[in-house]
């Protein structure tokens, strides 16, 4: 009896599993039909669709920036685009749209020079992925034991030496590995970008309306969150100026 009622429910799984696949690609099919034929409000309600249904792929996120930059509709266009980049960070095409859609802000905010050290510290962590990081960690760990094993069964000096020195190199290796996976990790959770939304905002020095604003934005700028209190977040450019904008005038980015 278990058994049969294990077999549905694997099966019914499937079948959820495939229908919501099937409706999922005829919902794309439909988006894409939609923006071939200029139907872009069509296509951007199809492919919203996709994503109240739990799928989110860099694919759809690059149509729908597609479709709100022919409406000539900045910050979603943007705010899509980045959201593609963040999924598939290589992809050529999406960068190049992105770029053309910022070139409608109206903000021109040049970034801080890095200094040379933090640049190679970012060089490094970001070499590999979290993933590929810890892969490597793993490895090196392996390969530790390994050697360590041929350390133990050398009985000539010179072999016990390259087991020995092969795996405190390999450890320290795979301790490296994983400290870097976890700064990834951790640089990746600290980081928080976000897009204005507002046709135009000021930018208080406090968390209220009674501050004096510090400066304006206007829609499709990158912001980083640093903060939040209430219905405020203090904001930072990416020229280092600072301040706080309420929450409901921009969109996080990483709100998958």
């Amino acid at each position: 009896m278990n058994r049969r009622l294990h077999i549905i429910v694997v099966s019914l799984t499937l079948f959820y599993g495939f229908f919501t696949y099937a409706q999922e690609a005829s919902l794309f099919s439909k988006a894409t039909t939609a923006y071939n034929q200029g139907k872009y409000d069509d296509a951007i309600s199809y492919y919203e669709e996709i994503l109240e249904a739990g799928e989110h792929s860099a694919a759809v996120y690059y149509n729908l920036g597609n479709a709100h930059y022919k409406k000539n509709q900045i910050a979603p266009s943007i705010y899509y685009y980045e959201k593609a980049l963040l999924l598939k960070p290589d992809d050529p095409e999406i960068r190049n749209n992105l770029r053309f859609a910022q070139n409608m802000t109206l903000d021109a905010i040049t970034p801080l020079p890095q200094p040379d050290l933090q640049r190679y510290y970012r060089e490094l962590l970001f070499a590999l992925s979290m993933d590929g990081w810890a892969y490597a960690g793993i490895f090196f760990v392996l390969f530790f034991v390994g050697a360590y094993l041929l350390f133990l069964a050398s009985s000539t000096p010179n072999k016990k030496r390259i087991g020995l020195i092969s795996s405190l190199v390999s450890l320290m290796l795979a301790v490296v590995c994983t400290a870097l996976s976890y700064l990834q990790y951790q640089a990746y959770r600290n980081d928080q970008p976000a897009i204005i939304f507002a046709s135009e905002i000021p930018v208080r020095s406090e968390p209220n309306e009674r501050s004096t604003p510090a400066f304006l934005l206007h829609e499709g700028t990158r912001v980083q969150v640093l903060d939040s209190l209430d219905l405020w977040r203090k904001i930072e450019l990416a020229d280092g100026q600072n301040g706080w904008i309420p929450s409901d005038s921009m969109r996080l980015l990483k709100d998958f």
